[in-house]
């Protein structure tokens, strides 16, 4: 297969996989009403943990296609006829694989946090306010160095895949792990976010969805951060 071919069969997958998680959801959101209310919706850990998955490719896959096209492009460039390729796909799963174990520590988090809240009757009546807390808080890590030098690394691809090579299988998977550590570091606090808004919020699932690509997307990122974080807040007023 060309490379081409390759990339664009890449790019198709992605988009087709975060096509299909997006339609996974808004069927489990519309399923919620039977389920319970909290932090996590009544869902027990198994069930948590598959919808966040298919969260992440929703909302991460279209916004991570270019490292994952960079790095298809890097190994075939480097690639020689004594050694296979490696697959794009274990860069992905390594990727992949950081956003779940976050999920992990978000699901106990969540859990300790419903705890919390049963017995401190404060926190259920100032619940709201803790959510708008947690959106300021959000706005202001966007502003933070931590957040561009993660933010960074993830839109610039082609250096940060040259720059990071690593042969091989085992390779590709560390680099996958690194690429999802950054690009955790960058984005973490907005799914946090999704807590007080609702774990199954579609709209917060799709704002948050835009914030994180035009990020990666323009270079004046901050502006278009804060200022879709804002709007979103007044909505939710």
């Amino acid at each position: 297969m060309s490379l081409q071919r390759e990339r664009t069969f890449i790019l198709a997958l992605l988009l087709i996989l975060a096509a299909a998680s997006w339609a996974v959801l808004i069927w489990q959101s519309s399923m919620m009403n039977s389920m319970g209310m909290g932090l996590t919706m009544g869902m027990g850990a198994t069930l948590f943990l598959a919808i966040w998955v298919v969260m992440m490719i929703a909302m991460m896959f279209p916004a991570t296609a270019t490292m994952n096209l960079a790095f298809a492009r890097v190994q075939r460039e480097r690639h020689s006829g004594r050694r296979p390729s490696v697959s794009t796909w274990i860069f992905v799963g390594a990727y992949l694989l950081v956003w779940t174990l976050f999920g992990v520590v978000a699901y106990l988090g969540a859990l300790a946090a419903s705890g919390l809240a049963q017995q401190i009757p404060w926190i259920m009546m100032n619940a709201a306010r803790i959510g708008g807390g947690i959106l300021v808080l959000a706005g202001l890590y966007q502003l933070t160095p931590l957040k561009r030098v993660c933010l960074a690394k993830c839109c610039t691809p082609l250096d940060f895949i040259h720059g990071g090579w690593r042969d091989g299988s085992t390779g590709a998977f560390r680099m996958g792990l690194e690429h999802g550590i950054y690009c955790l570091g960058s984005n973490w606090l907005l799914f946090v976010l999704l807590f007080p808004l609702g774990i199954m919020n579609i709209a917060a699932m799709a704002g948050l969805t835009v914030v994180i690509f035009a990020e990666k997307m323009f270079t004046r990122w901050e502006r278009i951060a804060i200022s879709l974080l804002l709007s979103r807040r007044a909505a939710s007023n």
